[in-house]
């Protein structure tokens, strides 16, 4: 193998598919980037069994070939490289090695053969559909911070993606949970995907998609059947398998009947809660919500460092009502809220709360409280 590639382009390539390949591996093969060249193309391949990453550039290619090199080796050296060079990198497969030249540098990896490396990408898609990369950037950015962390509740442990809405008005729906908190978004649904499977999508790899789509306006193609997902955005392809659990039936926990309605300017209300807890200690958090017509008071007391308390003017006219939540959670949500305007709907002090926008219904979060 031989071809010549703009160092600008390979590191951007390497840079999306670089980061899927763990620091440490058992399987010396994990650790290392697929590399061939053919057609004036170039491809670069990462997995970890879990997720796989291909990227596809155009590269001169003066022989067709394949290997695989350490892949954050391989990152490191052309980032170090000179900006605007170009390498060249060749394969000898008689000495197992790949050298990279560009201008007076040269370096030799340590290859492993091509048919070492696992293939993920095999296997029949059974439902295929197009979104616009934002619009699923923001569906990820809205419902990420809830995913649970807690390894034994694996299934808990991604986005649920199925379809949603009502027969007039379908929907692409992505829920989270930790069990503490829920972030609930939908998007009109695209054409493909009515009859989709739920499917769980782990962290890992909501993570991936978030950074490669960056500030990307094109579509992003999704493919996906009982077992694996798969996303297309322009050269890039993103292979990854699913969860394999069942999400619980999330809709018995979002509350059908709160009646005290709070009205609060996000901004004013989320520097508040931000102000309150800096006395709040690291374990508990807690910040209680002292609710009166017209009137909030936030207030914070921690035996060890002193308390705090808060007035905000809001729009309330329910009975008056004492709730706690924790001050982390409230802030992770108020920061999802994209309008001005918040609306918490809540019921007694031990029921959960669910909170909007009130100028776009296209999303909902549950937050349950805690004692104060």
């Amino acid at each position: 193998m031989k071809v010549t590639v703009e160092r600008a382009q390979l590191l951007k390539s390497l840079g999306h598919v670089h980061r899927v390949v763990e620091r440490r591996n058992t399987i010396p093969i994990l650790g290392n980037v697929l590399v061939r060249a053919e057609n004036a193309r170039l491809s670069l391949r990462a997995t970890d069994l879990d997720l796989e990453v291909t990227e596809t550039l155009a590269a001169e290619t003066a022989t067709a070939g394949s290997t695989t090199v350490p892949a954050h080796m391989f990152y490191d050296i052309v980032r170090k490289l000179p900006d605007g060079s170009q390498i060249v990198l060749e394969s000898d497969g008689e000495r197992a090695v790949l050298a990279i030249r560009a201008g007076r540098s040269k370096f030799t990896l340590q290859t492993l053969p091509e048919s070492d490396f696992p293939d993920l990408a095999a296997g029949e898609m059974t439902h295929a559909f197009a979104v616009p990369a934002k619009d699923i950037k923001s569906l990820i950015d809205r419902t990420q911070f809830a995913i649970s962390t807690e390894e034994t509740r694996y299934y808990l442990n991604g986005i649920y993606l199925h379809a949603g809405g009502t027969a007039k008005q379908p929907t692409l729906r992505a829920v989270a949970t930790d069990g503490h908190r829920l972030a609930q978004v939908d998007l009109p649904q695209p054409s493909g995907a009515a009859d989709m499977p739920g499917v769980i999508v782990p962290r890992k790899t909501v993570g991936e998609v978030q950074r490669l789509i960056e500030d990307n306006d094109s579509e992003i193609r999704i493919e996906l059947s009982q077992g694996k997902i798969r996303f297309t955005l322009g050269q890039v392809v993103l292979t990854s398998k699913l969860i394999d659990g069942t999400f619980p039936d999330y809709g018995r926990v979002i509350p059908q009947n709160n009646d005290k309605e709070l009205v609060v300017d996000k901004a004013d209300f989320a520097a508040a809660v931000d102000r309150v807890s800096t006395i709040s200690s690291e374990r508990g958090r807690a910040v209680k919500l002292a609710l009166s017509p017209g009137k909030l008071v936030l207030s914070v007391t921690n035996p060890d460092s002193g308390s705090a308390t808060e007035e905000l003017e809001v729009e309330y006219a329910a009975d008056a009502l004492d709730i706690g939540f924790n001050s982390r959670y409230l802030l992770d949500i108020a920061a999802q809220v994209e309008g001005e305007v918040a609306v918490l709907r809540l019921a007694d002090p031990g029921s959960p709360t669910l909170i909007q926008d009130r100028d776009n219904k296209n999303a909902l979060y549950v937050l349950m409280p805690m004692r104060v």
